[in-house]
């Protein structure tokens, strides 16, 4: 996470200032990954997908048109270090986000035959 993520979102997951408001860019600032941001909010695949090929395309591929900013880091890093950051993230969550966050794995996976 260190080495791959916290430039943009944060060495303790805090996010950058402001990050619901677009930047001068138009693109929305990095997320925090902690509980007060949205990552708890979606399924391990959607988290997956989002890191390895990064917001443009993932969105694309759900009929969305809009750049996040998010880098693809699928070139850069293997799939179970991809699983292995989402695991440490998931891992700094209180009890309630982490259920929450369970939950909607196990319905998008059920909804995807899995």
């Amino acid at each position: 996470y260190l080495k791959s993520c916290a430039s943009c979102h944060g060495a303790n997951l805090e996010g950058q200032d402001d990050w619901q408001s677009p930047g001068e860019d138009g693109r929305l600032k990095a997320p925090p990954h902690d509980e007060t941001g949205h990552t708890w909010h979606h399924p391990d695949s959607l988290l997956f997908t989002y890191t390895k090929l990064g917001g443009k395309e993932t969105l694309a591929a759900q009929g969305m048109d809009f750049d996040s900013g998010m880098p693809g880091f699928g070139d850069q890093l293997s799939d179970p270090e991809i699983w292995n950051i989402i695991a440490y993230i998931k891992s700094t969550w209180p009890d309630r986000a982490r259920t929450t966050q369970a939950e909607r794995t196990a319905a998008d996976n059920s909804s995807r035959g899995e």
